[in-house]
């Protein structure tokens, strides 16, 4: 790092209780060295989007976004395949790249791993053309993977499960389509498909490593409401994967026919309206991210 950028999103809920210009001092103090520069930036909504851009078409060698999945998912787009390095200060609700790379929840303790980081490439996921860090999907499995993280402070197990479930039951319905998994093809009556980059695995819903190559399909069949409430109960507590009404498929290239032209789909937190057919490929180590040292890998 010796060329720094750091977009801070002003608003973003981890800054609610603190002066963000005294975060914007603290971080430029903290991460100065001898012959690095070091610039930080504040914005919100649409500013965010537009600094990241500028700070990729420049000379800074570093790019650390201070935000939420969507912020962190713009910098991934624009920075995959390039020679900088992305740094995460996760400021958002669920922080799904920030987790599963290892950089603490804690602001203060963010940035202390900040300056102990060492870049390593991940894997990156992309949907017609535009990449993605973690998940996208249609449907209640991508909304209760959503809710799992929304509702994770939640006092015991059993209320998360019930609180979860009730806000997928309410974002999502069943839908019929065609997907293609590295040119198989099959009609499928589901309430949800979810293409994650790498296997997520375990009652954490996380990531063991970024780097395996692949993407995963995961298949929530129609089976009804109770079975379709059972699939969320599954996720939540961690066995998902002996369900016999989700099935999950490693692939390279999935391609998904609604059948409409345009079609609701929530990529790393963010819904969007997609083109269809929705085209999904793994770019392996296609982005450089500063990690953690100890979660680095001996």
């Amino acid at each position: 790092m010796r060329n720094v950028l750091i977009v801070l999103n002003e608003r973003a809920g981890s800054l609610l209780d603190r002066d963000p210009l005294a975060v914007k001092t603290e971080l430029r103090r903290r991460l100065a060295r001898p012959g690095r520069t070091v610039d930080v930036l504040l914005a919100h909504k649409r500013g965010i989007g537009r600094a990241i851009d500028r700070g990729a078409a420049s000379d800074y060698d570093t790019i650390i976004v201070g935000g939420g999945d969507g912020s962190v998912g713009h910098a991934a787009n624009r920075l995959a395949g390039s020679d900088k390095t992305l740094g995460v200060l996760p400021l958002g609700t669920v922080n799904l790249l920030a987790r599963d790379i290892g950089a603490p929840a804690n602001l203060d303790d963010a940035i202390a791993a900040l300056e102990a980081s060492v870049p390593r490439a991940i894997d990156l996921g992309m949907l017609n053309g535009r990449a993605f860090h973690t998940l996208s999907g249609m449907g209640f499995f991508s909304q209760m993977a959503r809710a799992r993280e929304e509702t994770r402070d939640l006092p015991g197990k059993a209320v998360r499960v019930i609180a979860a479930a009730a806000r997928a039951f309410r974002r999502a319905g069943r839908f019929t389509l065609d997907i293609s998994i590295d040119g198989r093809k099959r009609h499928i009556d589901a309430v949800a498909v979810l293409v994650t980059v790498n296997r997520f695995s375990g009652e954490e819903w996380r990531r063991a490593r970024l780097d395996e190559g692949t993407l995963e399909v995961h298949i929530v069949e129609n089976t009804g409401a109770l079975g379709k409430l059972k699939a969320g109960a599954d996720l939540i507590t961690g066995v998902w994967r002996d369900n016999p009404g989700i099935q999950s498929i490693p692939a390279q290239h999935v391609t998904i026919y609604s059948g409409r032209s345009r079609a609701w789909v929530s990529t790393d937190g963010e819904l969007m309206r997609e083109r269809t057919p929705l085209a999904y490929e793994v770019r392996p180590r296609a982005l450089t991210v500063l990690v953690p040292a100890p979660t680095v890998e001996k």
